[in-house]
C-alpha cells in the first residue's frame, strides 16, 4: 500500500517557510553518518537518533536507551561557552507513546514514531527538515498530521561558521596531515632510480598504491582514517585531477600527493596537497609550479568577510590565464590546463558548502576553506598546491606550515 503525505519545500529562490509559533526543526538518522546530526546529538552514534528544536527554543534528543547516559553527559559540542550549541534533553523512543499505541520492533521506525509522538505532545503543527532527513521520519511525521517543510539551509548555514573549538580541531587535523605529507614527499624525493627511470625504495618499485598504503598506516598510528582514500598520481593519470594514481612512479615527473584524512577523536578533516618532483625539475615544470603558486596567493587575498567564493575563483583563474594557461573544465587535455574550481568549505565533511567557484556566495568570518589551484595535462602531468585557511576580519589565516616546493630532499 502506498501512503501519501504532504511535504512542502522551501528554497532560497522562493519565499521562506513562515516560522510560526508551532514550527519546530528536525534532524534525524544515524549520527555517525550525518555530520549535522552528530553536531547536535554530540556523539557519533551508529543507531537511529533525532534532534528536535522546539518553538520555545528547547531542544530534545531521542536516542537508543542504551546510549542515553553517554549522550546526556555531552553538554555542548564546542567547549566554548560563548558560541556553544545547547544540545538539549535526552529521551529514548520508549518515552513516547506512538499514535497507534505500540512502538515498532524496527529501530528506525520506532524512532520515527517517537519523533512524531513527541511533536504532537509538544503541540507542534509544522516542522522544518534538512536535506538528509530519511523518508521514514518524513512519513511518520506527516502521517501524524504535522506539516513537513524542506529547508535547504538547515544544517548547512549553521555549520559554515566554525567555533574556536572547531577551528582548533581543524588545525590539529591539518597538522597531522602535514606530518604524513612530509614523510610521503621525502620518501619520493630520496628514492633511488632503476634503469627505466622508475623510483626504487627498499629494493621495491615505489608505486602509487604502496604510498597510499604507507599513508594509511601512518594515519592509523595517529588515530586518523582515510575513508575517502588519497591521491598519489603522476602522468598520465594526473591529467584527471581526481585520479588516485596507479603503478610505478618515475623521476623527473611531477607527482601530486593529496591527503584528506579524518581525525577519529574529533571527526574533523585535514586536507592538504603538495606536488613533488624527484630529480631534475625542468623549466616547464618550474613555470607551471610558479603559476600555480602565484594563483594560489591571488585567490587567498580575496578570502575576506563580505567577499565571495566567485571572486576568489576568478582571481585564481585570471592569474593562471595571465601565465598562459587555458581553462578546459570537463575536458582532459594533453597540455597543462585549468580543470576545476578553486576550493571548498571543510569541517566534519571533507567537502562542505560553499564552493570557491563560479557563482560562489558571500564569505563569512569564521569559515574555513581549502584553496587548491592546479594545472593538468597528459604530457606533463599535474601540478596542484592546497592549503586550509580561515576567513577572519584581519585577513585569511593559513593553517598550513609546510613549504610549497617541488624539491623535498
Amino acid at each position: 500500500m502506498i501512503h501519501q503525505t504532504m511535504i512542502h519545500a522551501s528554497r532560497n529562490a522562493s519565499p521562506p517557510v513562515p516560522h510560526s509559533s508551532g514550527s519546530a526543526t528536525l534532524l534525524a538518522g544515524l549520527p555517525d553518518r550525518n555530520p549535522s546530526l552528530f553536531r547536535r546529538v554530540g556523539l557519533p552514534l551508529g543507531d537511529p537518533s533525532a534532534c528536535i528544536g522546539l518553538p520555545s527554543g528547547n531542544k530534545i534528543r531521542i536516542v537508543r536507551d542504551l546510549e542515553m547516559d553517554r549522550v546526556q553527559a555531552v553538554g555542548s559540542d564546542t567547549g566554548d561557552d560563548s558560541v556553544a550549541i545547547e544540545l538539549g534533553t535526552v529521551f529514548c523512543p520508549a518515552d513516547f507513546t506512538p499514535i497507534d499505541g505500540e512502538l515498532s520492533a524496527d529501530r528506525d521506525t520506532a524512532t520515527a514514531q517517537a519523533v512524531a509522538a513527541c511533536l504532537l505532545k509538544e503541540g507542534v503543527s509544522r516542522v522544518r527538515c534538512d536535506r538528509t532527513l530519511p523518508m521514514v521520519y518524513a512519513y511518520h511525521v506527516a502521517a501524524a498530521g504535522i506539516e513537513v517543510d524542506y529547508d535547504d539551509e538547515l544544517g548547512v548555514v549553521d555549520r559554515r561558521v566554525k567555533t574556536e573549538a572547531e577551528i582548533t580541531s581543524l588545525r590539529q587535523a591539518q597538522h597531522v596531515t602535514e606530518q604524513v605529507m612530509l614523510q610521503i614527499c621525502r620518501r619520493i624525493a630520496t628514492a633511488s632510480v632503476d634503469d627505466d627511470g622508475h623510483l626504487i625504495d627498499e629494493a621495491y618499485l615505489l608505486t602509487s598504491e604502496r604510498l597510499r598504503a604507507f599513508a594509511a598506516r601512518l594515519f592509523m598510528d595517529r588515530g586518523f582514517t582515510m575513508s575517502h582514500g588519497a591521491i598519489v598520481a603522476s602522468a598520465p593519470d594526473s591529467a584527471d585531477c581526481h585520479h588516485a594514481g596507479t603503478g610505478p612512479l618515475s623521476t623527473g615527473v611531477p607527482i601530486i600527493v593529496d591527503l584528506f584524512p579524518r581525525d577519529e577523536s574529533t571527526r574533523y578533516n585535514g586536507d592538504c596537497t603538495r606536488t613533488v618532483v624527484h630529480g631534475t625539475i625542468s623549466e616547464e615544470l618550474a613555470r607551471m609550479h610558479a603559476a600555480v603558486a602565484a594563483s594560489k596567493a591571488a585567490g587567498e587575498a580575496e578570502l575576506v568577510p563580505g567577499g565571495t567564493g566567485d571572486a576568489v575563483h576568478r582571481a585564481v583563474l585570471s592569474s593562471l590565464e595571465a601565465s598562459g594557461y587555458e581553462s578546459h573544465r570537463g575536458e582532459l587535455t594533453d597540455e597543462p590546463s585549468i580543470q576545476h574550481g578553486t576550493g571548498h568549505g571543510i569541517g566534519l565533511d571533507v567537502h562542505e558548502p560553499i564552493l570557491l567557484d563560479e557563482g560562489g556566495g558571500e564569505l563569512l568570518a569564521g569559515e574555513v576553506f581549502t584553496v587548491e589551484p592546479g594545472l593538468y595535462g597528459r604530457r606533463t602531468g599535474g601540478m596542484r598546491l592546497e592549503d586550509m585557511l580561515v576567513v577572519t576580519e584581519n585577513g585569511p589565516e593559513n593553517l598550513n606550515d609546510l613549504p610549497l616546493d617541488l624539491d623535498w630532499t
